[in-house]
C-alpha cells in the first residue's frame, strides 16, 4: 500500500458515464480516491451519498472526488442514477488500480476467506503525492475527516 508522502500511482479507468477517468488528468487539482467494496450495498451508499452532498465544499477546496471499486460501468452507472449521485465512479473490474493501491486483501466473513477491496481513502496533493490515508474507514464522520483534510491542504 502506499503510504504517506509516496506518488500516487496513476490510472485510467472506465467511469460511470462513458469515457474514462484518469488520475494524472485532475493535476493542478487534489483529489480524494476512495475505494468501496460494491454499488448499492448500505455502507458504499452512505460513503456515496456523504461525498456527493459535500460535492460543493469539495469543489470549494479545490478537489477532485472518484470512488474506485470492482463493479462494472453498467452498475455504476444504475447506482448513480438512482441515488443521485454526483461523485465520479471508476470500474477496476481486473483489480488493478486496487492491488497497486493495497486495497485487495484478504477478508473474512462467517469464518470463510475471500478476496475483498477493503474500504479505504487516499488523499492526494496537487504534485500527485499522497497527503493522507484512511484505511480500514468507518463511514459515520468519514467524509468529514476527509474534506477537513482536503481544505488544509
Amino acid at each position: 500500500m502506499p503510504e504517506i508522502g509516496d506518488t500516487a500511482p496513476d490510472f485510467t479507468l472506465p467511469r460511470d458515464g462513458g469515457g474514462e477517468v484518469s488520475l494524472s488528468a485532475q493535476r493542478p487539482k487534489k483529489v480524494v480516491v476512495y475505494f468501496y467494496p460494491r454499488d448499492d450495498t448500505s455502507g458504499c451508499t452512505k460513503e456515496a451519498l456523504g461525498f456527493t452532498e459535500a460535492a460543493e465544499e469539495f469543489g470549494g477546496a479545490d478537489t477532485v472526488v472518484i470512488g474506485i471499486s470492482k463493479d462494472g460501468v453498467a452498475s455504476h452507472d444504475k447506482f448513480v442514477k438512482k441515488h443521485g449521485l454526483s461523485v465520479i465512479l471508476g470500474s477496476d473490474e481486473h483489480s488493478d488500480v486496487c492491488e497497486r493501491y493495497g486495497v485487495w486483501v484478504e477478508k473474512a466473513m462467517y469464518g470463510k476467506k475471500y478476496m475483498g477491496i477493503e474500504r479505504s481513502t487516499f488523499l492526494i496533493d496537487r504534485e500527485g503525492r499522497i497527503a493522507q490515508v484512511w484505511k480500514k474507514v468507518k463511514v459515520p464522520g468519514h467524509v468529514e475527516a476527509v474534506l477537513e483534510a482536503a481544505k488544509g491542504l
